[in-house]
């Protein structure tokens, strides 16, 4: 049974149609109906997952630059992807992406041109493959993230939060009635920008709005009221302290385990500090459980960034040691020109940056990064 009957349905996409082609964002990524690159169209999609456009576009084209086609990005090590993604946050995307491309080319020799086989692919949930399969080849098939959800609740006054089960049924019920027609990827592209520049979570922009005539809950005086705001926890603080070893010019990094937080990534040589203990000894105490004997020295350096669940404060101190373990493994020394190709994270960087072995001082910064 439709969802909308269909002159409301109609109305909807022909003045969302209207307001896009009257003037939607400019974006590397898009591109003159029928010239949309599938490639280009899922990088991007990846980044901005939890992610904002204006934070995205930088990265989306530093990335292109590096990994230009679906090949180049296959061939590359992990360890290549996960540095031109470092800053981004979120990095199990990065992983995730390499290893959709291969399989990509091993089973289809390019991106598949259907939902389901979009969908079987590592880093492919139900948003991601409708949007890669209408934005790119034309499907009519729906594709639901914040901002449309946002502006969907609104627009049909569904009661309930978007992420419990039977709301978001209700919202892809309506996503899908909607693409239903001609050009299904510029129809969802219009529910995103609608969402992002106009109907906004706090205030939506009535006047500005090309459906505000359509839409169920301003009709009923409700449209800040839906969808209802989302509890959110408060972020938990999280002290690290790290080691600065310095032989022969190159600096001693660790690689993180691959689950968690920035898995698989390189960093100084850390430990998380307890409430009420002192940072040195944590980090000698866990070291030595690691097999790294570090004597640690005065702070050098503090960091500090917001995540998206934590609250986290990097300082470096200095470290020496009398023996490394043999290279390999977990450990390596990396020399400064070294740096920039690695697979850290921003935070890290941002730490190697403030020692003042870099020609910076020490220093306290705040910086905002996804996790």
């Amino acid at each position: 049974m439709p969802v909308l009957p269909s002159a409301r349905r109609s109305a909807l996409r022909r003045r969302l149609l209207a307001w896009w082609d009257a003037g939607h964002r400019e974006l590397p990524w898009r591109f003159p109906t029928g010239e949309a690159d599938p490639y280009r169209v899922w990088i991007s999609e990846v980044m901005l997952q939890q992610t904002q456009v204006a934070a995205v576009v930088p990265y989306y084209l530093r990335f292109l630059e590096r990994f230009p086609t679906l090949e180049a990005l296959a061939e590359a090590s992990e360890d290549e992807v996960l540095a031109r993604w470092s800053g981004l946050g979120y990095y199990a995307r990065g992983r995730r992406l390499r290893a959709a491309a291969r399989e990509m080319l091993a089973r289809h020799g390019g991106v598949p041109r259907s939902r389901e086989a979009l969908a079987a692919l590592p880093g492919f949930g139900p948003y991601t493959a409708g949007a890669v399969a209408s934005i790119a080849f034309g499907l009519e098939e729906p594709c639901v993230d914040g901002n449309v959800a946002r502006v969907l609740a609104r627009l049909g006054c569904v009661e309930g939060a978007p992420e419990a089960p039977a709301t978001r049924a209700r919202l892809w019920a309506l996503a899908a009635e909607l693409v239903r027609g001609p050009r299904p990827g510029e129809l969802n592209q219009a529910l995103m920008d609608l969402g992002a520049t106009v109907c906004g979570k706090a205030a939506p922009r009535c006047a500005r709005c090309p459906v505000a005539p359509c839409c169920a809950a301003r009709a009923r005086g409700r449209e800040r009221e839906l969808p209802p705001a989302r509890a959110r926890r408060a972020p938990r603080r999280l002290e690290v302290a790290c080691a600065v070893v310095v032989q022969g010019g190159r600096l001693l990094l660790e690689r993180r385990p691959p689950g968690g937080l920035f898995g698989g990534l390189w960093e100084l040589p850390g430990a998380e500090v307890a409430p009420g203990a002192t940072a040195p000894a944590a980090l000698a105490e866990a070291l030595a459980l690691r097999g790294l004997r570090v004597r640690v020295g005065k702070e050098l350096a503090r960091v500090e960034r917001v995540l998206t669940h934590r609250r986290l404060a990097l300082t470096a101190f200095r470290g020496s040691v009398a023996r490394l373990p043999p290279p390999g493994g977990q450990l390596r020394l990396a020399a400064p020109e070294e740096l920039p190709a690695l697979a850290l994270s921003a935070a890290t960087r941002a730490l190697v940056e403030a020692l003042p072995a870099s020609g910076r001082p020490a220093a306290r910064r705040r910086i905002r990064e996804e996790e």
